[in-house]
């Protein structure tokens, strides 16, 4: 089971499973186009049998690129890419709103037997550059089971607030338009995965935006070969919320129409404010899985593999 990582230093890096040699995910920290708000990400994103399960710069918004880290609506900046939604207006075009989140090191870079870490450090940037936020931030590979067909991936981050005044994390539906709340950890399925089926802990189908669970499972068919993959997406139990504390720590942003796409919320209903020096923590699990799993199939897989 073992894991081969390559480095393209200054582009990406490079994680592949050997016995299959399919490459499970490359990490993008080379900066892109201003406009979309550079910060890396994951993409192409795959299941071990080499199924995609992420999409990169869709023709309806270009800044959605595979899994990434975003904030849609931070002190009246837009780190998320794109045009900003203002109440009364819609989408408008604001470049001098949108930021940026920046490569400065890894702190480690290693791959042995199942495990494969990304350790870095980052900087977030308002459109004028000054110093925001520093990230710490550690991408690791774990859980790889081939009978299964499924493989794991840890995301931490931990942001420090560096400004004078207080960071304000929203959404498009922290600032008037409903069932908008995106923002923190952001994936887009394929175009294939359209209309996929959508699950939870508590909840098979219907309509789960802005719902509550532990665990989000999206499952989708593949273009261009046959079959079906299912992505889980699961809270770290260490997370909590500001006011939500004893509960699930965020709601879910889901979509299977028009696009595939799923975001555990920092700032769904209310936004979430970090005071000068402090500290947000957040950690969440990804499964990627062949085939198209059941509720009971998450639940004994999530059983076996603890935190």
């Amino acid at each position: 089971m073992t894991l081969a990582l390559t480095h393209a230093h200054g582009d990406r890096i490079t994680v592949a499973h050997e016995a299959t040699g399919t490459e499970l995910f490359a990490y993008v920290y080379r900066p892109e186009a201003p406009w979309e708000a550079p910060k890396p990400y994951l993409h192409p994103l795959r299941t071990l049998s080499g199924g995609l399960v992420t999409d990169y710069r869709p023709n309806d918004h270009r800044w959605h690129k595979g899994l990434q880290l975003t904030a849609s609506h931070l002190s009246g900046q837009n780190l998320w890419g794109g045009n900003t939604y203002i109440h009364g207006e819609g989408y408008v075009a604001l470049p001098e709103r949108v930021g940026s989140m920046a490569h400065v090191a890894f702190e480690e870079v290693a791959a042995a037997d199942d495990r494969a870490v990304i350790a870095e450090r980052l900087t977030w940037h308002p459109y004028d550059g000054e110093l925001w936020a520093q990230e710490e931030r550690r991408i690791e590979v774990r859980d790889v089971d081939p009978r299964a067909g499924s493989w794991s991936l840890t995301w931490t981050s931990a942001i420090t607030n560096r400004r004078s005044e207080p960071l304000r994390f929203g959404s498009p539906t922290t600032h008037g338009r409903p069932a908008a709340g995106y923002t923190g950890l952001f994936w887009r399925g394929p175009r294939a995965f359209r209309d996929g089926h959508v699950f939870t802990a508590e909840a098979d189908s219907g309509d789960l935006m802005g719902s509550q669970a532990p665990w989000l499972a999206y499952v989708g068919e593949h273009d261009g070969r046959d079959g079906h993959a299912t992505v889980v997406f699961e809270h770290a139990p260490a997370n909590d919320h500001a006011g939500d504390k004893g509960t699930h720590p965020a709601h879910w942003f889901v979509r299977s129409d028009p696009f595939a796409a799923v975001a555990p919320s920092w700032a769904f209903h209310e936004e979430l404010v970090l005071a000068p020096g402090d500290t947000l923590s957040r950690g969440y699990r990804v499964t990627v899985a062949d085939g198209a799993w059941d509720r009971e199939q998450v639940t004994a897989h999530l059983g076996r593999h603890t935190w």
